[in-house]
């Protein structure tokens, strides 16, 4: 999936701290702090590429990789178009 610069974006997450570039390469990452209920979460947006289009059309799943050993609370959602 490809990253996206959304119009809510206002802020950019880098590389956590000692991350090795070399190893596994860290782009930036466009997001948007926001507050629901008071409680403070951070947004990303994502474009399927055409294959993955294709892929979830056919019943692939849709995978979220979490570094580390555990897994915060995610969710993965569709914007809501008007």
């Amino acid at each position: 999936m490809d990253r996206h610069q959304h119009p809510s974006n206002n802020a950019v997450l880098g590389a956590p701290k000692g991350w090795d570039q070399a190893e596994a390469p860290c782009n930036a990452l466009p997001v948007t702090h926001v507050e629901i209920d008071g409680i403070r979460q951070v947004v990303s947006f994502w474009h399927p590429t055409a294959d993955e289009l294709k892929a979830i059309a056919n019943g692939a799943l849709v995978m979220l990789w979490v570094v580390g050993n555990t897994m915060p609370p995610v969710a993965l959602t569709v914007e809501a178009k008007p």
